[in-house]
């Protein structure tokens, strides 16, 4: 067994706080209370120490896509997000033909088995051609409950979230169908009004998609789905900080309105995360990435995102001016918390997998760690 660790002198972020010159001691995979003898110490000063990211909704990375590659290529995948600090993550699908989505359950439920992977979140088909963002139109349907169970049972126990358009025909069933099986019901892709977002709420319904993006823009006297997932205590919003998706102030009216407790940072990222510009599919969709962004071929709709979860870390306390430990919140404990983890990961306690991130002053990242071993080790850049 590998010899137990100490991160020793460095800006700590747990539950509580910040500690300052403080440590974190790794025993096996675990985060241990205290240090046995001989641990190894690594002196850690001047940079931050966070739990590893947590990330609900992302579709791909590193060339490989989780919409649709084989086991390999989604490894692939993950392995990309976790050098970037994502230790934990669900892997979404997007919208395509119902047979081959749960066919492609059963190689992400295999995944989830093995640990790799946290589970797996449905994005479409069952979401509003009003709305369809980089969603094939001819593809969607109404959210029947008996082909919701269906995604559900070729999941094997493995959904974690389904994203819908609840004011379609059979959406209101199907949101209280996922809260019977345990299955987050996000809305998203939606064209609600306020009123509609609030029934979808009172059925089960506890996590907005990418609030701002795919729904109606947030109206003085109709003010749709925005007003309402912002203002309800039992909804948590996915927000995605690439500078993209959502201007800062944006952002900020969120964390005011939600506060931190009810934001989850996401990158909602396809497969040129951590990979380059160039041509890309998502689903059946042909995707142009330039500059970063991606964007339909066709229609120039945002498609996904390049973002990494490091990267959504530096800008909300360097551009958008958010607490460290808000943001800790946001990227770690509360999506934690929505998959029912959060007894084993999202924070730095003695007991909990021993998943971490260190930042630098600058707060880019220098290394991950992940059940214990070094993704990316700090000693060795």
């Amino acid at each position: 067994m590998a010899p137990s660790k100490v991160l020793a002198g460095a800006r700590v972020v747990l539950p509580t706080g910040t500690v300052d010159d403080g440590r974190v001691i790794v025993d096996g995979t675990r985060i241990a209370a205290t240090a046995p003898p001989r641990a190894d110490v690594l002196d850690v000063s001047g940079h931050w120490v966070v739990p590893g990211f947590v990330d609900l909704h992302n579709h791909g990375g590193g060339g490989a896509s989780f919409a649709g590659g084989t086991a390999e290529e989604i490894l692939r995948g993950v392995a990309t997000h976790r050098r970037h600090g994502t230790t934990t993550l669900v892997a979404s699908a997007v919208t395509g033909d119902l047979d081959f989505l749960a066919r492609h359950a059963g190689v992400l439920a295999e995944l989830a088995q093995q640990g790799d992977i946290a589970g797996i979140h449905f994005e479409g088909p069952f979401i509003s051609p009003c709305r369809k963002g980089a969603h094939d139109e001819q593809l969607l349907r109404d959210p029947d409950p008996a082909e919701v169970r269906k995604l559900i049972d070729a999941a094997h126990g493995h959904a974690r979230m389904m994203t819908l358009a609840t004011e379609l025909p059979g959406g209101l069933d199907s949101v209280r169908l996922l809260a019977e099986h345990g299955v987050i019901a996000a809305v998203g892709h939606t064209d609600a009004t306020y009123e509609q977002t609030l029934q979808a709420v009172d059925a089960g319904a506890t996590v907005a998609t990418h609030l701002f993006n795919a729904m109606p823009p947030l109206g003085h006297r109709a003010p749709g789905p925005i007003a309402a997932l912002l203002e309800d205590e039992r909804v948590t919003v996915e927000l995605i900080n690439d500078g993209t998706h959502l201007h800062p102030a944006a952002l900020r009216l969120a964390f005011h309105n939600a506060g931190a407790s009810r934001v989850a940072f996401i990158t909602d990222a396809m497969d040129a995360a951590g990979f380059g510009d160039g041509r890309y599919l998502l689903g059946p969709m042909e995707v142009e990435v330039s500059d970063g962004v991606a964007r339909l071929v066709e229609g120039g709709s945002i498609a996904g995102s390049t973002l990494t979860l490091d990267r959504a870390f530096k800008r909300a306390v360097t551009v958008d001016g958010l607490p460290v430990e808000d943001v800790v919140r946001a990227i770690s404990a509360n999506p934690a918390r929505l998959l029912g983890l959060d007894g084993r990961i999202g924070s730095l306690e003695p007991g909990k997998d021993a998943d971490l991130v260190v930042l630098d002053a600058a707060f880019d990242l220098v290394g991950v760690m992940r059940r214990g071993a070094w993704v990316v080790d700090p000693q060795l850049g």
